[in-house]
């Protein structure tokens, strides 16, 4: 089985390399990542410069086989897919310090990097480590190992949507904590920005952007950030056509006509 590992948080990351490690007995593996941190980037993609890359021995054990590029994660797929001609059978994107939970997954490179393989028509999943804490990210890769371990063929070719991906989310505790894992949707619980006006040292004005998600207490075990805070693996898979087919046959009878070509004399 090939595989390619991507990331948000760049090649050294510790999480890129953590989840190389736990999938090296599941195949043959090339890392390809970002030159920096790329969080938050979503699917951009480099257009109006050249893309760098080069050869790394950024993770022990798997020399000749890390590639870093000055882009963002989606130009990371591309490149692997276009620049090095790889063929992967799928793509697994994280272990990402932080979670993609709810609206999160509409801003997450971590995310688009998976989005961007499907696109290609290449199965992916994209994994991440709720809480940031680098202690737990050995819990995210023994869950990706248990998952390639007991389902391997099924991910590549069944349980992965040919046109979406999964979307893993571990919580920060040690993985003899977990109470197991959840199948779940995405949440919609509102994310309280919050926008700080700060000074540099020359007094000019800059503004810093925070803000964090407020939970009740855990509710409906099928949403993916309560299933994470009750301390289960939230699984979610993701489609990403955007297309509200709902509304189109409401739609339909009143926006829909036909302009006449008016006849020129």
């Amino acid at each position: 089985m090939k595989l390619v590992i991507t990331n948000d948080d760049g090649l050294f990351a510790p999480g890129v390399r953590t989840l190389a490690e736990a999938l090296a007995p599941f195949g043959d593996i090339t890392v390809i990542a970002p030159s920096r941190e790329q969080s938050g980037m979503s699917h951009a993609i480099t257009v109006d410069r050249p893309l760098r890359m080069e050869k790394m021995d950024a993770i022990p054990g798997f020399e000749n086989r890390c590639f870093m590029v000055d882009g963002t994660p989606a130009d990371c797929v591309k490149m692997a897919v276009h620049g090095l001609g790889l063929k992967p059978d799928m793509v697994v994107s994280g272990i990402n310090i932080g979670e993609n939970l709810g609206t999160d997954v509409l801003y997450s490179g971590t995310v688009s990097a998976a989005i961007e393989a499907v696109l290609l028509g290449i199965p992916a999943v994209a994994v991440s480590q709720v809480g940031g804490e680098l202690k737990y990210l050995k819990t995210a890769a023994e869950v990706v190992s248990e998952l390639f371990r007991t389902n391997v063929d099924l991910l590549r070719d069944q349980l992965v949507p040919p046109d979406g991906l999964l979307n893993i989310n571990v919580p920060d505790v040690e993985f003899k904590a977990l109470k197991g894992i959840k199948v779940t949707r995405l949440g919609n619980q509102e994310f309280r920005n919050r926008v700080e006006a700060r000074r540099d040292p020359r007094g000019k004005l800059y503004y810093w952007m925070t803000g964090a998600r407020e939970l009740d207490e855990p509710s409906d075990l099928e949403v993916d950030y309560y299933a994470v805070q009750a301390g289960y693996v939230s699984i979610t898979p993701i489609h990403f056509d955007l297309t509200y087919h709902h509304l189109i046959p409401k739609l339909k009878p009143h926006l829909e006509l036909e302009f006449v070509p008016t006849r020129e004399d």
